[in-house]
């Protein structure tokens, strides 16, 4: 469906386009590097979520936030709360 994949910003641009959305006032969600580098180089807010069991072992929170995610979190219920 798009020339290049993660972390190019053509997927998310697809899909804002298809949406007519305006991808500065798009919200991603993202559980990968690669995803949350497409997501801000397709201008849009992305925060990363880190409750798969793939960042048991390591620290997903600094991964995500250093690949440039908004706000990282790791609970579904913590999704309308704001980090503390």
């Amino acid at each position: 469906m798009v020339a290049h994949g993660k972390p190019a910003p053509d997927l998310f641009l697809y899909a804002a386009e298809r949406m007519q959305a305006d991808p500065r006032h798009t919200l991603v969600i993202e559980d990968s590097i690669s995803g949350v580098k497409a997501g801000k180089a397709a201008g849009m807010t992305v925060w990363g979520f880190v409750g798969g069991s793939h960042y048991q072992s390591r620290d997903g929170k600094a991964m995500l936030h250093e690949a440039g995610a908004d706000r990282v979190f790791g609970r579904m219920t913590d999704f309308w709360q704001a980090d503390r």
